[in-house]
Order: structure tokens, then C-alpha cells, then sequence
């Protein structure tokens, strides 16, 4: 690790300087003001103009915006963002004060909104994007948390405590290749992203169609849950599975919990999709007393009731256990049907079910096991369900890996962003002359 020597808030590098933004130092910025106050509009209007939500996993996005009209030349050319220019949020609640938006390119018809600071570096003095990464770096390691002033619903940084912040500045040359790596990274995390987004995307639209079409392009039929193949047939739910639903033991009874060795399973574990391991676990006697039924490896498990997304989600477990009362399952038993066929097609079914739950099908703001024995499902022949199965099985693979890559990436900036700052690795170090 290089010789290191302390500034304000951190730790940097012995041979680089530091400076404050303030006008002791009125070579650092060519600009730093507040945005235009001005009549906005959701809908339409002249000229975009930026808002909180602007700012986007550290870059502005245009799609989120306000608009306005009749504005004066003279602001138009004052306000317009520009290559370059740092959108920082100085007025939120604690967990979002401090975000940056980093400008790109420039903006001619996007304007420099209210609530936010824009921030101009001299090209001279930064190199814009280290800048951006600065602030990034302090807002983690909760510098702007420290210099806020508080109020009930939110916090804010006035202009002179944010030019009074003394921040790293290693040469120029030291600040591009700092950018360009954390810039590299950064670019790698929004590739998995997009990935993500698109296989959600294609899944869905997969669903629609292989679930009204199948794979075998038949003619179609007309039945109670739309349109399907015609050799497919129509059954009760309840006529594939036995379908029931779980409780929990009492949590003062420590002889149902300590030392347990069976699974249980609440209703958040619905998200696993695939569950293959349980968080908590309760003994044999909570099983025998509180008369808990055990689910078989392969059963389907839908959310009966919940908060937020948790209703109405279904999932697969591959471990035998037990679930709570806000969870029904499906446990197998027709050689016909193949579970993770049927756990597909209920992810279609996902706001029918909370329709129903809501709206007076069934108990108010919950499904019952009654109205799932009796809920419609398609089956088509083994191979088919077994093709369909493992289509969506492939793409929820390629998914599952772009997140893990996306969180390992994640980590790998954080590291970087901090080590990158306060020197305890040098761009020389990782390949990158100077």
C-alpha cells in the first residue's frame, strides 16, 4: 500500500492534494447552483426538466422528468445540463441525500430542476466523473449524514457546508483512470441488468404464448382459462394434489423451536421460486402436538394471504417440510402432471389470484384451500409439460446467473470505489499506467 496521510473525512494517497469547493478555492468549479424554479407539468411541454427521480443508478435518466413552457431564453441557456455536469440531491430523506446523476453528454432540451444542485468542475482542476465518484464514495461512508440539517420529513445540505468539504485531488491524469475503471465496473453491472430485464420480459411474454399456444401447433380451444391447444385437457387442481395449508407452532413454547431438526417455511420464502433450504426449524414434538403437516419434496406452495407481492406467488419446494398458515400447498400424486409444469402456468395466474382474494371470491385480502381445489389447470401431454418446464427452467438459470454477477460486480465496485479512494490500491497496481 502506498504512504497514505489523513484529509477531513478520509484517508488519501501522501503525494496527492486535496482541495475544498468553496471560494478560498474558486478555481474547483465553474458552476454549482440551484436548479430552476419554474410551473412543471407530468405530461408534456417545451423543455424537460429534472427532478429527484432523474437521478438513476448514478447516471440521469431522461425518461424521468417533469416538463415546462414559456420559459425565458435566458433560463433555457442558464439551466441546460451539460457533458459533464453532476446533479446532486441535496434535499431528501437520509437513505437518498447525496445521490448523484452524472451528465454524459450534453442535454439541449433537458433543464436543471428544483431540489437539486448542479455541480460544474473546472476540466482544469477535475476530471468530472472522479468528481461524481467522490461524492459516491463520501455518501457511503456517510459524510453528507454528518454535515445535513434535519428536519420531520427530510434532510438537507446547504451550499456553503458542501463547499467547505475537503475532497481528494490526485493528479489529472491519476482522476481519468480512477473514473475509467470505476466507469469499466459500473458498465458491467447495467450489462447484467439489462439482462435481467429482458429474460423477465421474455419470460413473460413466453408465458402468454406457450400457455395459449403450446409447442405442438395445434388448433385451439376456447375454455374457462382461455385459449389452449386442443389436446389439452382442463382439471381441478384438487384432483392432481392434495391441497392444505400449514400453522405455527406458539413461539413461547421453547419445546417447539429449540433445537429443531424439521423444516418450516413462512410466507417470504415464496420468492425463492425454488426452495432448497429452510431458515428456520422446529422439533418433532412441535410437529405431533400442533399437528403440522409435512410437505413432500416437489410440492407447490402458494401465498394465501400477505403483504406487498407475497399473495398470490407461488414456488416449488425441493425439501420436505412445514409451513405456516399463510401458505397453502399442493402435494402430487397423479402421474399425469409434472409440478414444475403447473408452478409455471400459476405464474400466470399471479393477479387473477390476487383479484380474487381481494374482491370477494373468497375471504377478503386471502385465497382459500377451497377455492384452490377447485382452481383450473391445463395438462397437456407429459413431454410437452416436461419442454415447457425446461424452457422456462433455462431462461430462470440465465437469470439467476446475471444476478449473482450483478452482486458480485456490486461488491467489486464498493471495494474498488473505497480502496481506489483512499489509496490502499493505486491504478499503477491494477495495470493502469499513469
Amino acid at each position: 500500500m502506498s504512504p497514505v496521510k489523513d484529509i477531513e473525512f478520509t484517508q488519501i494517497a501522501a503525494d496527492w492534494n486535496s482541495i475544498t469547493l468553496g471560494e478560498e478555492n474558486p478555481q474547483a468549479l465553474l458552476a454549482i447552483r440551484n436548479g430552476l424554479t419554474t410551473k412543471q407539468d407530468q405530461g408534456s411541454g417545451d423543455y424537460k426538466v429534472s427532478r429527484i427521480e432523474t437521478i438513476s443508478g448514478g447516471w440521469i435518466d431522461e425518461t424521468r422528468v417533469r416538463f415546462a413552457s414559456d420559459l425565458k431564453e435566458e433560463d433555457v441557456e442558464k439551466y441546460r445540463i451539460q457533458k459533464g455536469d453532476i446533479l446532486f440531491s441535496h434535499i431528501n430523506s437520509d437513505p437518498h441525500l447525496g445521490k448523484t446523476g452524472f451528465a454524459e453528454r450534453d442535454y439541449e432540451e433537458l433543464l436543471h430542476g428544483m431540489n437539486l444542485l448542479l455541480i460544474r468542475a473546472n476540466p482544469e482542476v477535475f476530471e468530472a466523473e472522479f468528481l461524481n465518484r467522490v461524492f459516491q464514495y463520501y455518501r457511503d461512508i456517510g459524510v453528507f449524514i454528518s454535515i445535513c440539517s434535519r428536519s420531520v420529513n427530510q434532510s438537507s445540505i446547504n451550499q456553503a457546508k458542501l463547499k467547505a468539504v475537503e475532497v481528494p485531488l490526485p493528479p489529472l491524469p491519476e482522476q481519468k483512470k480512477i473514473a475509467h475503471i470505476l466507469s469499466t465496473v459500473q458498465r458491467a453491472i447495467e450489462a447484467q441488468e439489462r439482462i435481467i430485464q429482458t429474460t423477465t420480459e421474455l419470460k413473460k411474454a413466453l408465458m402468454h404464448k406457450l400457455f395459449t399456444e403450446g409447442l405442438r401447433n395445434e388448433p385451439q380451444k376456447q375454455t374457462e382459462i382461455g385459449r389452449m391447444p386442443e389436446s389439452w385437457e382442463v382439471v381441478e387442481l384438487g384432483s392432481l394434489a392434495k391441497v392444505g395449508n400449514g400453522s405455527t407452532p406458539k413461539r413461547a413454547n421453547e419445546a417447539y423451536w429449540e433445537g429443531g431438526t424439521i423444516p418450516w417455511l413462512n410466507s417470504t420464502k415464496i420468492h425463492d421460486r425454488f426452495i432448497t433450504e429452510a431458515d428456520q426449524f422446529v422439533t418433532p414434538q412441535a410437529v405431533k402436538e400442533c399437528h403440522l403437516p409435512k410437505v413432500a419434496p416437489n410440492s407447490l406452495l402458494i401465498a394465501i394471504t400477505g403483504q406487498g407481492k407475497t399473495l398470490g406467488n407461488s414456488a416449488i419446494t425441493r425439501i420436505e417440510t412445514c409451513i405456516n398458515q399463510h401458505l397453502a400447498y399442493a402435494k402430487f400424486h397423479s402421474a399425469k402432471i409434472i409440478p414444475d409444469f403447473v408452478l409455471w402456468f400459476m405464474q400466470t395466474r399471479y393477479d387473477y389470484l390476487r383479484a380474487i382474494a381481494h374482491g370477494g371470491g373468497s375471504t377478503k385480502g386471502a385465497l382459500t384451500c377451497g377455492f384452490l381445489k377447485a382452481h383450473p389447470i391445463p395438462v397437456p401431454s407429459r413431454a410437452e409439460q416436461e419442454e415447457i418446464a425446461t424452457t422456462f427452467q433455462t431462461l430462470e438459470d440465465k437469470q439467476h446467473f446475471a444476478v449473482r454477477k450483478q452482486a458480485a460486480l456490486q461488491d467489486l465496485f464498493r471495494s474498488l470505489l473505497h480502496q481506489l479512494m483512499t489509496a490502499k490500491t493505486r491504478v499503477q497496481e491494477l495495470g493502469f499506467s499513469v
